[in-house]
């Protein structure tokens, strides 16, 4: 993957009503073990945690937050973390720069990190007198840091001031992901979703260590981003979507500043346009795209496998390279998605031609291509990613495609898909697959689960949310948790550490957070919740 932009956002001030508390803090007593969380309940699970019986560090009004010296990301991360927890325990947490462990306070460095965690890992080690999290790059530093969160008292996630203590348990901790995609999909084309939408999502994906946001801006009921020199795909193919709502369209710089917010918590965006199918919004806009010359109407439905770009026309392939070019310059993750599902509509040889035109014209934009896995039908060069959605653990094209060095993102529909139904009567989504629940979300190994794609072909996992059926940020969130950690927790955890007992309970723990955090979870009957929750 590659390093995402420098974090730019540094935090906000301490307010008078934070001064005011955080005084009232310092006179009250030391941190009680009984509110601390346990040091056993982190989702997703690290790969070791060893916990110090009967020791606690308590964050008080003398605390204060250490970056490592002479890094803009170092900083830009202890500022978030002042900055979330001074809204919820009111205290002036300064952050300062050290060059190495000071002997109190929460200290950001990088170094002393094992160089075994690699890029994204970390050390945190807590004791009486301090907390330290050591990592050899920014990124590690700020997965350490939500692991940090998730050992302190869940009223630090509230958004108003709490009476505290703050204990943070005592032990260490060493870890590091197993698969280097860890993947969210948002479909924002079936319905829209605005820019404050998209974020809160990403900083509930970051929480659990999710280093991917997928977002599908294309399909038949609408195109949801500008593009300058086809004007026409967003003010018109934007103005709808599924029931025939009013849709609606990111402007570039909206775009922008999605990807900017991801990136200040060390998530790449993977922006999707759907093609040869799912292209009825794009045929809409613009007459000539459609072999006839004759555009459709716009399409509100749930159907697909209907539409398809004009393979023969010269045209169409101008068009792909200047919508590509336009959104390759506005994203500095290394992926364009191509999408290549559902293409029923094309025939196969114009299938197999147009993918691997398409595959030259991402390449040319300096991008490495991401397709669903039907684009394995084509001829893939081993840069090529490859999206399995499947509901079976073969895949005749796909294992030969793995065969030749292509690498594999695991979203089998009926483990992963988040817009499936947990039962029968769910209000929300489709079972098309399956019904998902936890378990079911939980108990499969995605190295293992695909014939002809072992552990070193897999670059990762997503958990795709598709829309058709959704419309609020309330219906988001009810869809997505509690089975978007678990996926994040079969993407980050190794896999001995796999036991769905286990996870349970850390999941059920989850359950007060969400509740502070105002996440409207569904409250699945496969895992006990503590009480209140």
């Amino acid at each position: 993957m590659a390093t995402p932009s420098l974090p730019r956002r540094l935090g906000g001030a301490l307010t008078g009503l934070g001064v005011v508390a955080a005084l009232l803090s310092a006179t009250t007593a030391p941190a009680a073990a009984a509110t601390a969380v346990a040091f056993s309940s982190v989702v997703p699970a690290p790969v070791t945690a060893t916990a110090t019986p009967g020791v606690s560090h308590g964050i008080t009004a003398s605390t204060t937050i250490y970056a490592a010296p002479g890094s803009a990301p170092a900083a830009a991360i202890a500022n978030q973390l002042a900055a979330r927890l001074r809204v919820s325990t009111g205290l002036p947490l300064p952050v300062v720069t050290t060059v190495a462990g000071p002997a109190d306070g929460i200290a950001l460095l990088l170094t002393g990190a094992p160089p075994g965690v690699g890029a994204e890992g970390y050390q945190l080690d807590v004791t009486a007198s301090a907390i330290t999290i050591r990592a050899n790059q920014p990124a590690g530093l700020f997965r350490g840091v939500q692991t940090l969160r998730q050992l302190l008292p869940v009223a630090a996630d509230a958004a108003t001031l709490q009476p505290g203590p703050w204990p943070v348990p005592g032990g260490q901790i060493v870890d590091h992901p197993r698969f280097a995609h860890r993947g969210a999909m948002l479909d924002v084309a079936r319905h829209f979703f605005t820019v404050a939408q998209v974020q809160r999502y990403l900083d509930q994906l970051a929480l659990y260590k999710i280093n991917v946001l997928h977002l599908h801006l294309s399909d038949d009921q609408g195109w949801r981003i500008a593009i300058n020199s086809w004007p026409n795909l967003a003010t018109y193919g934007g103005g709808t979507q599924v029931g025939g709502g009013p849709g609606g369209y990111y402007t570039q710089a909206d775009y922008t500043a999605i990807v900017n917010y991801a990136a200040d918590r060390y998530i790449t965006v993977i922006p999707e346009i759907d093609m040869p199918g799912h292209t009825n919004a794009a045929l809409a806009s613009y007459a000539q795209l459609n072999c006839n010359g004759v555009a459709p109407a716009r399409y509100t439905g749930t159907q697909v496998g209907f539409s398809s770009l004009c393979v023969p026309l010269e045209l169409t392939y101008t068009f792909i390279d200047q919508v590509i070019g336009e959104i390759a310059a506005l994203t500095p993750g290394p992926y364009v998605h191509i999408g290549g599902d559902e293409a029923s509509s094309t025939t196969a040889a114009d299938y197999s031609y147009f993918i691997n035109r398409v595959q030259q014209i991402v390449a040319a934009h300096g991008k490495t291509v991401v397709g669903w896995h039907d684009v394995a039908n084509a001829t893939l060069p081993p840069s090529t990613v490859a999206q399995f959605w499947g509901t079976t653990t073969s895949n005749a094209p796909l294992a030969a495609a793995v065969a030749n060095g292509t690498k594999v993102v695991m979203s089998p529909a009926n483990k992963t898909y988040l817009d499936m139904k947990y039962r029968n009567n769910t209000r929300l989504g489709q079972k098309w697959a399956g019904l998902i629940d936890v378990n079911t979300a939980y108990e499969w190994n995605p190295g293992a689960y695909l014939t002809g794609a072992g552990e070193t072909a897999v670059l990762g996992v997503e958990a795709p949310l598709w829309s058709e059926t959704l419309v609020t940020t309330a219906d988001i969130e009810y869809m997505a948790f509690p089975r978007l950690p678990a996926i994040a927790e079969l993407g980050w955890s190794p896999w001995s550490t796999h036991n769905l007992t286990a996870f349970k309970q850390r999941l059920g723990a989850q359950g007060p957070r969400w509740n502070v955090m105002g996440i409207n979870y569904y409250h699945s009957t496969q895992v006990t919740w503590p009480s209140g929750s």
